[in-house]
């Protein structure tokens, strides 16, 4: 049995691609030209296509399902906020740091770094998790 602390984080890393940006268009719904069409992208602030806010903050939901607390976890509530823009090519890491838990209930700080460390995504998450699978110490 896996005992956690407060202190304790994982990650986990992914390149977005072009790829990734229309599949999410395409599961979401969310066909938004700025994130799909260049030349309209282009005359945005952005001067180009970025990938979706939702897809960025989504990679925090991997590193709470398969590695803190892992398996079983279940989201309880995700606060995000948005602080750059993401485009195809950038490395995303997202990461999690426990901050408190009681049974059942476990809070940590959220965050998504692009290749440069800049903090693209930030946020708390809470996970419900059964005191059976997982042991906090």
């Amino acid at each position: 049995m896996t005992q956690w602390k407060i202190g304790d984080s994982a990650s986990l890393s992914k390149t977005v691609t072009k790829s990734d940006i229309s599949g999410f268009a395409e599961i979401t719904l969310d066909n938004n030209p700025v994130h799909l069409d260049e030349e309209y992208a282009a005359g945005t602030i952005f001067k180009g296509c970025i990938a979706h806010g939702m897809l960025s903050a989504g990679l925090i939901s991997a590193v709470l399902g398969t590695k803190l607390p892992g398996p079983g976890a279940i989201y309880r509530s995700q606060s995000v906020n948005f602080h750059a823009p993401v485009r195809a090519g950038d490395v995303l890491t997202a990461a999690a740091t426990v901050t408190s838990f009681e049974e059942g209930i476990m809070r940590l700080d959220t965050t998504v770094t692009n290749q440069k460390g800049k903090v693209v995504v930030s946020g708390v998450a809470e996970i419900g998790y059964k005191p059976e699978k997982f042991r906090i110490a």
